[in-house]
């Protein structure tokens, strides 16, 4: 099983980034999604969360500005951020079920 992210790097604020994961080896159906970041000295904490059932749940920070989204049939899943702030830098793992990816990093800065 494999969680490969895509998508990140340098953005102004203000700007946009649109992050993917793909996943190889194994088929989330029935499975939550989510996206998670780890900022330098912090704790890990949820982004966006899709659920089996399509319910979405997005962590206060980044409500109304992040969008997770996944792609039907395929394995893969995606987070539109959009008016980007420089608390948002961080490195972005995307997780399916117990298994995650290695992290795509995004820098917010002016």
């Amino acid at each position: 099983v494999q969680l490969e992210e895509s998508g990140g790097g340098n953005v102004q604020p203000g700007g946009s980034l649109r992050l993917s994961c793909v996943a190889s080896g194994f088929t989330f159906r029935g499975f939550d999604m989510s996206w998670h970041r780890q900022a330098p000295g912090k704790e890990r904490e949820l982004v966006a969360l899709i659920g089996a059932t399509g319910v979405l749940r997005y962590g206060s920070s980044v409500k109304d500005r992040f969008t997770i989204s996944r792609e039907s049939g395929e394995n893969t899943i995606y987070l539109q951020m959009n008016d980007l702030k420089p608390e948002d830098t961080g490195t972005y793992f995307c997780r399916i079920a117990t298994y995650w990816g290695q992290g795509t990093q995004v820098i917010v800065s002016s």
